[in-house]
């Protein structure tokens, strides 16, 4: 186990570097660059800008230089001073920005994160437990309601049903009074307070598949023979189903943590500019259609670094969850 986990941890630098390659070339390939983009909202809004002051603009953020140039050093300056760049747009260090941030991110999705694993556990192993009861029909019921509801409609419908009925008006995860206060114990509080909204609209999503891939697997483990032999040698049921098949119908449950964490930060862009939240995705999106490379970049070479993370996470957890999985 430790030879495998060492050679994993190899093997992040190399693969972070391919998909670096990949992000930059990626972020090339649309028409034009962060500039182009610039004059034109300047020119749709009235203003001219001489083609000298263009040039100048263009050597001053060094986008005159060819592209293989610009992507030596911006990973030159991530790997030799941890500089991930400047941003065009906000005219501010990359790592400000991403920082600022990246906190509050984290909370909202390992929050997020926790609810929906304990939240589908319990009820995907009742469901699979209490097969054709009113309960499994209710949380059957709940869960397709919640595959079929995107996040921002809940959002929305959450936000409305509290202003009516509770005279509550979410802005974000902070009050106005404490938006830009600098941080303190009150302003935690406070944003404990509003965190329930988006971890209930961010979680649910994840909560509903999560529900139905931990029952059909607990349901196909205690159909097998040796459950049914077991059972009729008196081992107890609760005993019997925790020990052997609640492990295995884990599997597929825990390999999910590959993807979750990137898609706890990335795929709540919509949610997060709907519900306001000071978080990455709205400032990633942004970043995207401005063309600000450095930004967006950076951003999704995070979201991959979480990906290789989270697949190295589960993979170990894969291999102490079930004995017929052992890499040497």
């Amino acid at each position: 186990m430790a030879n495998f986990i060492l050679k994993r941890l190899l093997a992040i630098v190399p693969t972070i570097l391919i998909i670096s390659v990949v992000v930059f070339v990626v972020i090339q390939l649309p028409p034009g660059d962060f500039l182009t983009s610039y004059v034109m909202r300047l020119e749709q809004e009235g203003a001219r800008i001489p083609p000298e002051r263009v040039e100048q603009l263009r050597r001053q953020y060094g986008l005159d230089q060819p592209g293989y140039v610009r992507y030596f050093k911006w990973m030159s300056s991530i790997l030799l001073r941890g500089d991930l760049g400047f941003s065009f747009e906000h005219g501010r260090p990359v790592n400000e920005l991403i920082w600022e941030r990246l906190v509050l991110t984290i909370v909202v999705s390992f929050t997020s994160m926790l609810f929906t694993w304990v939240v589908s556990f319990v009820i995907g192993f009742y469901s699979a437990t209490h097969q054709y009861s009113l309960g499994d029909y209710i949380a059957t019921f709940i869960g397709f309601i919640g595959l079929a509801t995107p996040n921002f409609v809940l959002a929305l419908v959450l936000m409305w049903l509290a202003y009516t009925n509770l005279g509550y008006s979410y802005g974000g995860l902070f009050s106005p009074e404490f938006a830009i206060a600098p941080w303190s114990m009150t302003k935690f509080f406070d944003m404990l307070k509003n965190l329930w909204l988006p971890v209930l609209v961010i979680g649910t999503a994840g909560t509903a598949g999560l529900i139905r891939i931990l029952r059909a697997n607990l349901l196909d483990e205690l159909q097998k023979p040796y459950i049914i032999t077991a059972k009729a040698k008196g081992l107890s049921n609760v005993r019997l189903v925790l020990k052997y098949p609640l492990r295995i119908a884990l599997i597929p449950f825990i390999s999910t943590a590959g993807w979750m964490l990137p898609n706890l930060v990335s795929g709540s862009v919509i949610t997060a500019v709907v519900l306001n939240l000071p978080t990455t995705g709205p400032m990633m999106l942004q970043a995207l259609q401005s063309q600000d490379m450095y930004l967006a970049g950076s951003f999704i070479l995070f979201l991959s670094l979480l990906t290789v993370i989270g697949t190295l996470v589960s993979d170990i957890l894969l291999a102490l969850l079930d004995p017929r999985i052992r890499y040497s």
